[in-house]
């Protein structure tokens, strides 16, 4: 029997595949070292045993040929790394699992460069050179993208920018993404200024989750953050979202030394009588932001600060894919969250891959290498095409990112061009 292509990725441990029975017991197959390179992951199942064994390997789309299967005879062996996983019964997708055993599962796509507000963290003060919007993904490539990830095992999209909100087809994309099988949750990030106005037609598309940007609460000072006035168009989206249901409303803040530290307090007080969960953010370095390590506030220092106020302070369960940690104050409604990217990085569970809106696979928000799935798609490519193009990006994926100060030294877009 001969493997071919992503078949081998399909079959049922233990049952069947293309209507043959597959023995339980282990089988090695063999990846001959003269095809190109690319990476598969198999599974197995043994009759004591519940759990899967990843293997990698490395063959390409050509046939894999084993023979023999049924018995216990090995083949050939040259297999790379192995982990147990004991939680999931089915294989994950081939193209989206990396050589980490990280399954990703969590797409972020970019819909717009376009922002109407100039964030400090987030883009230079002059702005961007804007990609022409030829150069841009059509709503029908998004879609298209969309679903290629989804059928390979994609439960989340969000939805993020620039500005989401201002791209006119937003509400369309939404409504096709809702109609994706496979497809469990999609948010959005926004900055809440076209949000109270919004977030009705929004809801009845099929949107599930927000997470709204606000780095004060001091209207003055909002608006030296972002070099624009509307603070209260973004607390009145606030308070609609939460008067239409979503629970929790999340609430982004970027905490910057000498800014808005002092208002950490404030942030939590907010969650005693709404269901909000503050996230406070580490200040990350992208290009144009001027980022300082002495403007950056850690995890830890910020942790303290809250803890002098509320020493009850408890830390609620951590998911295996959760990038934030997460805490409550007994008695208050919402909780508080820190993404703590630069002091204590939660790169070993990320489940998560971007796309740009000109297009570009990100498979790390730090790393500076992309892969253009625009042109891809533009040439003509079949499905399988690009996902041998997907999965080679996610091969490639480290196993951490360079760390704060590396990062710092290192070429990468503005947040702005990458998407929240």
């Amino acid at each position: 029997m001969a493997f071919h292509g992503s078949k081998c990725c399909r079959f049922i441990l233990g049952r069947h595949y293309d209507g043959k029975a597959l023995s339980t017991q282990h089988v090695k197959l063999f990846a001959p070292s003269s095809t190109p390179k690319l990476r598969r992951w198999y599974s197995r199942a043994t009759q004591e045993e519940n759990e899967l064994e990843l293997v990698s390997l490395a063959n390409s789309s050509a046939a894999v040929s084993a023979t023999k299967i049924g018995t216990t005879q090995e083949l050939a062996v040259p297999v790379g790394q192995r982990q147990r996983l004991n939680e999931e019964v089915l294989p994950f997708s081939a193209f989206l699992t990396d050589n980490f055993g990280r399954r990703h599962s969590y797409l972020r796509i970019s819909l717009t460069e376009k922002c109407n507000l100039r964030c400090q963290y987030c883009m230079p003060e002059e702005g961007v050179k804007l990609t022409p919007r030829a150069q841009l993904l059509s709503t029908s490539e998004v879609l298209t993208v969309a679903q290629l990830f989804v059928r390979e095992g994609v439960e989340k999209i969000r939805l993020t920018g620039g500005e989401p909100l201002i791209r006119p087809d937003v509400l369309d994309i939404i409504t096709e993404l809702r109609k994706l099988e496979g497809l469990k949750t999609i948010a959005v990030t926004t900055n809440g200024m076209n949000l109270a106005r919004l977030l009705p037609k929004l809801k009845e598309a099929g949107l599930d989750l927000l997470n709204i940007s606000l780095d004060t609460l001091v209207p003055a000072k909002f608006e030296f953050i972002v070099r624009r006035k509307g603070f209260h168009k973004v607390m009145e989206g606030i308070d609609k979202a939460i008067e239409m249901g979503y629970n929790p409303v999340k609430v982004n803040c970027v905490v910057m030394r000498g800014l808005n530290e002092d208002e950490l307090l404030d942030f939590v007080a907010l969650t005693e009588k709404k269901p909000l969960e503050v996230r406070f953010i580490e200040y990350m370095p992208f290009d144009g932001n001027k980022w300082n390590f002495k403007k950056m506030v850690s995890y830890q220092e910020m942790l303290d600060r809250i803890r002098q106020q509320w020493p009850s302070l408890e830390q609620l369960p951590l998911g295996k894919t959760d990038t934030a940690k997460t805490f409550k104050v007994p008695g208050f409604q919402g909780q508080v969250g820190f993404i703590t990217s630069m002091s204590d990085h939660f790169c070993g569970s990320c489940n998560r891959l971007r796309i740009t809106a000109d297009g570009n696979l990100k498979v790390c928000l730090f790393g500076n290498t992309e892969v253009s799935l625009r042109d891809v798609l533009r040439s003509g490519a079949s499905d399988q095409e690009l996902l041998d193009i997907i999965g080679a990006a996610v091969g490639r994926k480290k196993k951490q990112h360079a760390g704060m100060f590396s990062i710092s030294q290192m070429k990468n877009r503005p947040m702005i061009l990458i998407g929240g």
